[in-house]
């Protein structure tokens, strides 16, 4: 579609002509075209003719014709030789045009398999290499610039383009993780190239490349392109004057609008300052795009001491750049003096900060401190310091401090503090003589690029590596079953460990596809799967049997939910059985609490992880995100516009106290293996936590008042239990209460109570010894104030005489 009509009329016309003959007469004429060498029947004149306007639509021709009967008559040696060798000898940009747009437009066939096939031959003989340097030998742009921007698209996007297409059929060569350094390898072949052609007199142009480098590294692969060139350069730059030529080049070539990403991976890759400074130059002070990111957005706006350490003894490597370390030494200095930025950073920025000081001033000769005049603003910054009431600051700058009066020689006055050394003010001392970074020793060139060349590809059979096959698995005979009842038989009698993993695997699929047939057994295996030991070591077991009790529950709630939490206080049971019965309640609950819409993403979530997900209560952050969510919930923004969402029935509402009140039963009867008030109490917090979330479900749900005030009449025993776990179950189960329980039946139903639970959780606020205690006990009280004022400003709200 890039070419002019008429041409297309020209080839198609040779073409036919060619294919009215012989088939394989044909195509060997269509490489005549092609072949470089002696032999070639075509003359100089019309391979260029058909390079230039023929060889494009010549691909397209074929790819249009790939099912027809004549190309499945040729052997594979011959289509291998004749079709295939059509799309790899050629120009590589034309070629892999063709190939990127057939494979979008082919379906899933044999024949979309074989242009993969193609297109990863074509990777794999180092045509991209071809392609790069083939730009490279261009004095002036000779295409289009639509074309150029086509093929910087494929080129940068060709791991996006196979995947959408062919999703779970992808090549491996094909995936970022070998993609990308691929490119980079190849880049570097040219670049290679580039410096032989130099020596040889040619002139040669690096913007393709710089374009082809710039486009990888916005798409967010720049990590993984520098990664292999970065290295590569450092040490191909050491002591080759055209190499660090043809990288300054390079970077100078890089578009404006991406120059930022390719220079910020370029300092995350580099091995230190040295490795900078030979790989891009003076370029920030030639180019103000680099300069704005070199010296103010890696400096001032991250915080990583390894890319400061570079930048620094970057800019202070050269005479020219040295101008530009003092800048950066007027803006850090100006930040550390900041009263209000002492007072309102995090401690950790401060760090930093303090980190650029030491360093700019430390790589700083006396001469150009004393033209600075820091004087003012050590006084400030120190006195700022050293009146914090935090112990660290104090310490910042103190260090700082002294080493800055040392250096500007006051009347031979030197500053000298008293402070016990730590683990940070230990780094800063050792700031003060940074020694050079260390970079590995210089590869021969030669062997670079042979050894990254055979990572990824080989140019002839004989340099072929044998694949590792040791660690082959065979192919299973068994298949999964197909049939519920069959899972279930297969889980309870067979002996197999091929066959029970199979079920396993299998088992919340069925589930959920045939919810007639699982509750005829939901009870039954989900006794199974809970009694069910891991004898055969099966990967993501304990996921898969959670899984499939959480599907069991979802669709047959109240009988297998009635069970679950009988069997919870019964006899002969772990506490690993135990918790695992509040893990299955807990996701259940959730997954019914959630409009029916989102329950096929949640399948597929489930049927994609292999490994067992923590429990809730593992992690008490996860209490105050769910509270903070709630509240956020409540809270009225007026510049906030919500989406409109479609009504759908809350599954759990109806059967939410099938969940939550027979766990309520028979907790404070010891048994022989269970004593939940005494020795069990990692079980108590898991279960207390459990019916809080149980509660914060059932918001609007008309059993809320009824579950909000059994669960304050529980969790009241144990509100000051010595373990922080438990303690951390009660506030969250308190603020479930508050958040889920209307406010009318909060000033009627515990009226009696709230006085004295609201300076219980006062108490906690400001004496428990636990942080999340205290914020929970915080976050409490502020929502039982709101939900009390709310209902006493309401006239027409219930009284507790009503």
């Amino acid at each position: 579609h890039l070419y002019s009509s008429a041409q297309r009329k020209v080839t198609l016309s040779l073409i036919c002509r060619f294919f009215n003959s012989d088939i394989i007469t044909a195509l060997r004429t269509l490489h005549s075209y092609l072949d470089e060498g002696p032999d070639s029947t075509a003359t100089s004149a019309e391979r260029a003719e058909f390079r230039r306007a023929h060889y494009s639509s010549a691909l397209q021709l074929l790819v249009s014709n790939i099912q027809a009967d004549w190309l499945h008559q040729l052997t594979a040696a011959q289509r291998a030789e004749l079709w295939d060798g059509l799309f790899l000898a050629g120009p590589p940009e034309q070629a892999l045009l063709v190939l990127m747009d057939a494979i979008g437009e082919l379906r899933p066939t044999s024949n979309l398999d074989h242009v993969v096939s193609i297109t990863e031959k074509f990777l794999q003989r180092g045509r991209l290499a071809e392609l790069l340097w083939s730009y490279c030998l261009e004095a002036a742009p000779s295409d289009s610039q639509q074309l150029r921007e086509t093929l910087l698209g494929r080129i940068s996007a060709l791991p996006d383009i196979t995947a959408n297409k062919l999703q779970l059929n992808n090549r491996a060569l094909f995936r970022p993780q070998q993609y990308y350094p691929l490119l980079a390898t190849e880049m570097l072949t040219a670049l290679e190239h580039t410096c032989q052609a130099l020596r040889a007199g040619t002139d040669c142009n690096l913007t393709f490349v710089a374009q082809t480098l710039g486009k990888v590294c916005i798409q967010g692969h720049g990590g993984s392109v520098l990664a292999v060139m970065a290295p590569r350069l450092s040490a191909c730059t050491r002591s080759d004057m055209v190499w660090q030529r043809v990288c300054w080049k390079l970077l100078e070539n890089v578009p404006q609008r991406w120059m930022e990403t390719v220079l910020t991976g370029l300092v995350q890759a580099v091995s230190g300052p040295d490795a900078l400074g030979r790989i891009i130059g003076n370029l920030v002070v030639t180019n103000k795009k680099a300069q704005f990111v070199i010296t103010h957005k890696l400096l001032l706006l991250q915080y990583k001491y390894e890319v400061l350490q570079i930048i620094l003894g970057y800019l202070a490597a050269d005479r020219d750049r040295r101008p530009l370390l003092i800048q950066v030494l007027r803006s850090v200095s100006q930040a550390w003096a900041n009263s209000s930025a002492v007072k309102h950073t995090p401690l950790e920025q401060q760090l930093y900060v303090s980190k650029a000081l030491l360093l700019s001033v430390s790589l700083l000769k006396d001469s150009e401190i004393q033209e600075l005049q820091l004087l003012q603003c050590m006084l400030g910054g120190m006195q700022t310091h050293l009146d914090s009431n935090v112990v660290r600051i104090r310490h910042m700058g103190m260090v700082i401090g002294e080493y800055l009066s040392s250096r500007m020689d006051i009347n031979g006055t030197k500053l000298k503090f008293e402070y016990d050394q730590d683990e940070e003010t230990r780094e800063l001392l050792s700031l003060l003589a940074p020694g050079a970074c260390d970079e590995p020793e210089a590869e021969p060139v030669n062997s670079i690029y042979k050894s990254a060349r055979l990572t990824f590809y080989h140019s002839s059979d004989d340099e072929l590596t044998p694949y590792d096959m040791s660690g082959d698995q065979e192919i299973s005979k068994a298949s999964p079953p197909r049939y519920l009842r069959d899972c279930l038989e297969i889980l309870i009698s067979s002996e197999d460990p091929v066959r029970v993993e199979l079920a396993l695997k299998a088992a919340e699929s069925l589930v959920r596809k045939n919810s007639f047939a699982a509750r005829e057994i939901s009870v039954q295996m989900s006794k199974v799967l809970l009694h069910m030991d891991d004898k055969y070591n099966i990967n993501g077991f304990l996921y898969l049997r959670q899984a499939t009790m959480v599907a069991l529950t979802v669709t047959d709630c109240i009988p297998v939910a009635h069970y679950l939490t009988t069997e919870f206080y019964s006899l002969n049971y772990s506490l690993r059985q135990r918790l695992d019965i509040l893990e299955v309640l807990a996701l259940a609950a959730q997954e019914l609490s959630k409009p029916v819409t989102e329950k096929k993403a949640a399948s597929i979530s489930s049927a994609t992880t292999a490994e067992s997900t923590p429990y809730l209560g593992d992690n008490p952050v996860h209490w105050q995100q769910v509270v903070e969510k709630r509240i956020q919930s409540k809270t009225k923004r007026l510049t906030k516009v919500l989406p409109v969402s479609l009504a759908t029935p809350n599954r759990y509402a109806p059967v939410a106290g099938h969940f939550f009140f027979p766990l309520l039963k028979n907790y404070d009867k010891p048994q022989v293996t269970f004593d939940l008030l005494g020795s069990d109490h990692l079980v108590l917090g898991r279960l207390i936590h459990t019916l809080g979330l149980f509660m914060h479900l059932a918001v609007n749900a008309p059993i809320a008042a009824q579950m909000g005030c059994a669960l304050l009449d529980f969790v009241w025993a144990v509100r000051y239990h010595a373990d922080q776990m438990v303690r951390r179950g009660v506030l969250f189960a308190v603020c479930s209460v508050f958040l889920s329980m209307p406010s009318q039946n909060l000033l009627v139903d515990i009226s009696d109570q709230l006085f004295e639970t609201r300076s219980w959780l006062a108490d906690v606020a400001e004496g428990d010894p636990d942080a999340d205690c205290r914020s929970l006990a915080v976050q409490s009280l502020v929502l039982l104030d709101k939900s009390l004022k709310k209902q006493l400003q309401d006239p027409q709200a219930p009284t507790v005489e009503t």
